[in-house]
């Protein structure tokens, strides 16, 4: 009796589980965007340090928002000449959301993608601004590094080498030097918006 009813909760388990687990499944397929949406997906990833998967995931997996992209989605000409055909990796139950929605209110798998890779804009805009807000505070970061080498020296040229503030100061001024460098890191990989 025991054995059976074990057999039978490994059997809900793995449907449950199983079932979920296909949908997690990364599969690839391929969308004809604008260069635009190319571009705003791969800066937003790059910035954010994610996947772009996660990101096709996360904005097709909402179905309510996809079902209301889709009633509000404007018909193409049939031109797709401004069009790149790009592949990407997305999960199984992605790609069968958009699927379905497409068909239920025949509207090209490309032009939901489309719509819902320009909901991301705000966020690039946002990331833009920011970007532009660390440039300059990259400016004082780079005044703090400098009146830390002084202080270096000054501490250096009026202390033993042994003393302890001198310790310190050393530190504070190494602490200030790999921050500057970590700033400078971000900010270089914020470059690529400034054309965006």
């Amino acid at each position: 009796m025991e054995d059976e009813r074990e057999r039978v909760d490994v059997m809900l388990v793995s449907q449950t589980y199983g079932a979920d687990l296909k949908g997690r499944q990364s599969v690839r397929t391929t969308f004809k965007l604008s260069p635009r949406c190319i571009d705003a997906l791969s800066l937003l990833a790059g910035q954010l340090g994610i996947k772009q998967k996660s990101i096709v995931d996360h904005l097709v997996d909402d179905t309510q928002a996809l079902h209301a992209l889709a009633r509000d989605a404007v018909q193409s000409d049939g031109t797709t000449d401004d069009r790149v055909a790009k592949t990407y990796v997305i999960s199984r139950r992605t790609l069968e959301n958009l699927e379905r929605v497409s068909k239920r209110f025949q509207t090209p798998r490309d032009t939901l993608v489309e719509s819902s890779i320009e909901r991301i804009m705000p966020l690039l805009r946002e990331e833009k601004r920011k970007h532009e807000q660390r440039k300059q505070l990259q400016e004082r970061l780079h005044l703090l590094l400098h009146a830390s080498q002084e202080l270096l020296e000054q501490a250096d040229a009026v202390l033993d080498a042994d003393d302890p503030v001198v310790d310190h100061v050393v530190l504070m001024a190494r602490t200030v030097q790999n921050g500057c460098r970590e700033v400078g890191q971000i900010i270089e990989r914020g470059r690529r918006l400034e054309d965006f």
